[in-house]
């Protein structure tokens, strides 16, 4: 009985201390999306200077959510964010926001 109990005890406690990492790892996915919508809206206007902002805020986040929680489509969202951050100090507004639009893909697919 007290194998029991202690078993589920264990159990317990394994899972509430990986329960927050990937919990954080979502806040931070869902941060880094929200970012790239606001780089790729900036980026439209012709606003790569903000695009710039928004792109490097968004790459914190996936960065973050990256080492949270290992995931093939938040690499290639990094990618293309840092890409995206490349063209916009560049100040082409085009090329940037078409990055931002290929990591926001690759963002959403990694949420799913």
């Amino acid at each position: 009985m007290n194998r029991r109990i202690f078993a589920l005890a264990f159990g317990i406690g394994v899972a509430a201390l990986f329960a927050p990492r990937i919990a954080l790892a979502e806040d931070h996915l869902a941060e880094a999306i929200s970012h790239t919508k606001e780089a790729i809206d900036e980026g439209k206007e012709g606003h790569a200077d903000k695009l710039v902002t928004h792109a490097k805020a968004a790459l914190k986040h996936a960065e973050a959510a990256e080492k949270a929680k290992k995931n093939e489509h938040t690499k290639e969202g990094i990618t293309h964010l840092k890409a995206s951050i490349v063209e916009g100090k560049k100040k082409d507004a085009s090329a940037a926001t078409g990055h931002a639009e290929e990591a926001l893909t690759h963002l959403e697919a990694a949420q799913k």
